[in-house]
């Protein structure tokens, strides 16, 4: 899917000023309410807008300690244990990857001691054959997508 100039606008605004309507928006770009309505449903039902919650820090939440979680997994038990990895409510993201492990979860917990309970937990899984867990110290980049927008953006507009 391609995303042109006013996409990359509309995306901006959205990532800067989530809480402004749609009203307020097709104002400040200048172009009318339901051509704005439309490239937001395209740009949703093509998946470059996947939600519109609020973004939620794990440390306020009384989680402030992050950890990066390597998972070796028995063959042919991966759909397993990624099935029992929802179920723990510490593990806020799990991936399957190549290279040293089979998946790579991102774990958060109140405390040190809070890590190794989740850990010793992961562990036991049925299918998991180790674990190989890495502290994350501070953030250095937080997540974000505004760069990458303006980048396809800029692609777009030097590709016609």
């Amino acid at each position: 899917m391609a995303v042109d100039e006013l996409d990359t606008r509309i995306l901006r605004l959205m990532i800067e000023q989530p809480r402004t309507s749609v009203r307020e928006y097709a104002r400040v770009l200048g172009i009318a309410r339901g051509t704005l309505q439309a490239r937001i449903d395209r740009l949703e039902r093509d998946g470059v807008i996947t939600g519109t919650g609020p973004v939620l820090s794990p440390a306020a939440l009384g989680h402030p300690v992050l950890a990066f979680v390597h998972i070796e997994v028995t063959q042919g038990h991966l759909d397993e244990v990624g099935d029992a990895l929802a179920a723990v409510p510490e593990i806020v993201e799990a991936f399957s990857i190549t290279g040293g492990g089979d998946l790579l979860t991102r774990v958060v917990a109140r405390d040190n001691g809070h890590l190794e309970d989740v850990i010793q937990r992961l562990i036991n899984l049925p299918g998991v054959v180790r674990t190989r867990t890495e502290m994350a110290l501070r953030e250095r980049v937080p997540h974000r997508m505004l760069p990458l927008v303006e980048s396809v953006g800029r692609s777009t507009r030097a590709a016609r």
